[in-house]
This record gives C-alpha cells, structure tokens and sequence, in this order.
C-alpha cells in the first residue's frame, strides 16, 4: 500500500484499469475533498454535492474500466471536468423542471402528460415494466442486489451504502457498476425491453 501511495494518478489509473481496486481508492483518497469542495462551492447544497460526486467518481469508474480514459498525465483536470460537467446537467435539469412561465400564452403548464391521469394501457405497461425490473433485480447476484436496493429503494448515499456494507467507497461503486451492466445483460439475453 504505501508503495501504492507513491504512484503517479497516471500509474494510478492504469493500475486499476488491469484490475487493481485499491489503486482507485488512493485516487479517491487523493482527489475526493479538492472535487467535493469544488461542487459544494458551485452547488451551496451538502446533498445534492454528495449526489453529483458521487455519479462523477462512478462515470470515472467506468471511463477508465472500458478503456476511454486517455488524458496522460491530466488526471485532476479531466475528473474536475466530469464534475463540471455534472454540475452544469444538474443546473440545466433544475432550469427545464422550474421554469415554465405561466405568463407565456403557447405553454400551458397543466396540460402536460405527467399530470394527465394514465389510461388502462399506460397503467398495465407501468406493472408490466415494474415486474420485468424485479425480475432482473432478482437474477443478480447478492451482493450486487444489495447495493441496487440500497442506492435506489431506499436512497443511501454510495458513503452510507459503504459504511453498512463495510466495504470501500470504490467496492460499492464497483458492485453497482456490475449490478447496472448485469442487468442490461440479462435484459438483452431475455429480451426485455424497459421502455413503454
């Protein structure tokens, strides 16, 4: 380990990209307060920071394990960029759900189909997409279901998920990487289509 701590973020992330997790949680270690600091700083709210670092470490996880990582020797640089660009998709998310005006006569904001009640149609594909998804949920294997159902069902941050499951930040951000390509792969294998 404490020769791992003497490793450049480029050694670093080849390291883990060969299958060395513990190379990544140095590289946590590393950069996780100048990253959440910058986010709260822009964001002025400790959970929605925690979210969207959160999803940057993870899209990083991914970058780097399907080999699209290629920024040499600009580590820092290219994850505050993932950040950056979260936090201008948080901000351009809040925009489109916040401001509508009422004053504009072309836009009538009650007349939008999430206010509309479902028609029986609508209701039987919801359960029917609601039941495919347990079913994937339950095809994973344990340790991946927990993480899903705690980060989606009962709202824990990827820190909480960690502290209960006693593993690392990184192992439970691993676990729903593999949860998330596992159920896209047995949905495909299965020919189940999540969408109405």
């Amino acid at each position: 380990m404490a020769k791992k701590l003497k490793l450049t973020d480029e050694e670093l992330v080849k390291s883990y990209a060969e299958g060395n997790n513990e190379a990544f949680d140095i590289l946590l270690k590393r950069h996780q307060e100048r990253i959440f600091n910058y986010i709260l700083r822009i964001i002025k709210n400790e959970d929605i920071a925690n979210d969207i670092f959160q999803e940057t470490f993870v899209k990083a996880i991914l970058t780097i394990k399907q080999g699209r990582y290629t920024e040499n020797g600009k580590f820092p640089a290219w994850i505050s960029r993932i950040a950056h660009n979260l936090i201008i998709d948080f901000f351009r998310q809040e925009k489109s759900e916040n401001h509508q005006s009422a004053d504009l006569e072309e836009v009538d904001i009650l007349n939008r189909k999430e206010l509309c009640e479902a028609t029986v149609e609508d209701m039987l594909i919801s359960d029917q997409i609601r039941e495919d998804v347990k079913y994937l949920i339950r095809e994973l294997p344990p340790l991946q279901r927990e993480v899903l159902n705690m980060r989606y069902y009962q709202n824990l941050s990827f820190k909480e998920i960690a502290e209960m499951t006693g593993v690392s930040i990184n192992t439970a951000l691993g676990r729903m990487r593999y949860a998330i390509l596992n159920l896209r792969r047995i949905a495909q294998e299965k020919e189940i289509v999540l969408t109405a």
